[in-house]
């Protein structure tokens, strides 16, 4: 899951790079970073692996009344679980401590993420992915909260800006796995999540309890308690539940896509989902090169997440299909990054945590409902196919309204980017 980028608007807070609480070089630096990194992968993992054997755990469970709806909440309501905790997740991050919240859900993760191994009814399968995303919330709070007590300046920025890229990368890496691992029974991709066994011990002996270093002071509080820019965040996370939605279609249905159209092998739903995913790293990759503003990308981005979705929508045989995932996942992979920096450049330091929380929830909520819509959709116009294309009409209609509002403001937009990585 993506990692918040701090506020851009004071630019000097960005260009100056204090001295960070932590080491920024050495083995620890690198195992410290590459734990994180870890870490904040784990609720991709939880979001994709087990995409490519929906179909058969749809077979498995085909005699359960509602499987049909069921099933895809299996994916995704561990995201509904994180939407829901992420506005809380700060308050008790900061009560009980970074490093102790980390650790003990990183090992119930490897709990509840294993648990359908052994479990028969698909309630109960449910309920246990529901609390992989208390866990996940849990994980993904502390981790990118620790990046931001452990460092400071641009290299904050920089890790910040990592942290979002490993985890669209991983998601291809999860796609193959999940798809190689199902094409030997539909539960044995579940044995993927006991990875975060071997990640909690390493955690705890190895990431720096913040409150034992030094305090870094962004910006000195002088100014009197302010009310929260409600008004301004409500508009870009009303805009990210909709992108969450786009952004995961793909990831959620393209093993339905395929098996409507004769693909049935896991391993081959596997790697067609991944090379659409990878699709997703290059858009991310090719949205840093461009030194542009946030704002002005997002009409882009969602274009031509509806281009593939258009695309996809007349595919008629498989390769077309990937083209068209691909061409969509070039835009989601833009259209991400763009609504976080541009989401955290609205937030002042002192608001940071909580607009973070209502972004997070936000993004998780439209992951959420995305399969329902596409399930609804599927009912109103006939075919799953149909439903895709309906959405890339929308995303279409998205984008062009706010090319509208963007010619109509006629204003440069002055955040610029995270600082680029190479």
């Amino acid at each position: 899951m993506p990692g918040s980028v701090p506020p851009s608007s004071p630019t000097a807070a960005v260009d100056a790079t204090p001295k960070s609480p932590v080491a920024a070089s050495g083995p620890a630096h690198v195992l410290r970073v590459t734990l994180l990194m870890a870490g904040s992968c784990l609720p991709i993992l939880g979001a994709v692996l087990i995409a490519p054997v929906l179909p058969k755990m749809q077979d498995h469970f085909a005699s359960v009344p509602g499987a049909k709806a069921l099933v895809p909440l299996a994916l995704t309501v561990p995201a509904l679980a994180l939407a829901l905790l992420a506005p809380f997740a700060g308050v008790f991050v900061d009560r009980l401590g970074r490093k102790r919240l980390l650790i003990v859900p990183t090992l119930l993760y490897a709990v509840f993420g294993t648990a359908p191994l052994w479990l028969d009814s698909l309630g109960a399968i449910i309920a246990s992915r529901a609390l992989v995303g208390v866990a996940e919330a849990a994980i993904m709070t502390c981790c990118t909260t620790l990046i931001g007590d452990y460092y400071s300046g641009r290299r904050r920025v920089k890790y910040l800006a990592l942290q979002t890229m490993c985890a669209s990368a991983s998601a291809t890496v999860f796609f193959v796995l999940g798809g190689a691992a199902g094409s030997a029974g539909w539960r044995v991709p579940f044995w993927v999540y006991a990875v975060s066994l071997v990640l909690a011990p390493l955690m705890a002996s190895s990431l720096p309890s913040p409150a034992t270093e030094a305090t870094v002071t962004e910006a000195p509080v002088t100014e009197a308690r302010r009310p929260f820019p409600w008004r301004q965040s409500g508009g870009i996370c009303a805009l990210t539940f909709f992108g969450a939605m786009v952004f995961y279609t793909v990831p959620v249905e393209m093993s339905y896509l395929l098996d409507d159209l004769g693909v049935e092998n896991s391993g081959v739903i596997g790697l067609a989902t991944a090379i659409a995913s990878a699709a997703t790293v290059g858009g991310a990759i090719a949205f840093a090169r461009l030194k542009r503003s946030p704002d002005p990308m997002l009409p882009t981005a969602l274009g031509v997440c509806a281009l593939g979705f258009g695309v996809m929508f007349l595919a008629g045989s498989a390769p077309l299909l990937v083209v068209g995932a691909v061409i969509n996942c070039v835009g989601t992979g833009m259209l991400l990054p763009a609504l976080l920096t541009s989401a955290m450049s609205r937030l002042a330091f002192e608001d940071r945590g909580r607009g973070t929380g209502l972004w997070m929830a936000a993004f998780f909520g439209g992951e959420f409902v995305c399969p329902l819509v596409l399930l609804a959709g599927e009912a109103a116009v006939g075919s799953l196919a149909s439903a895709v294309g309906a959405l890339g009409l929308a995303a279409a209609m998205v984008a062009a309204g706010l090319w509208a509002v963007r010619r109509r403001v006629g204003a440069a937009d002055p955040r610029p980017l995270p600082e680029q990585l190479v």
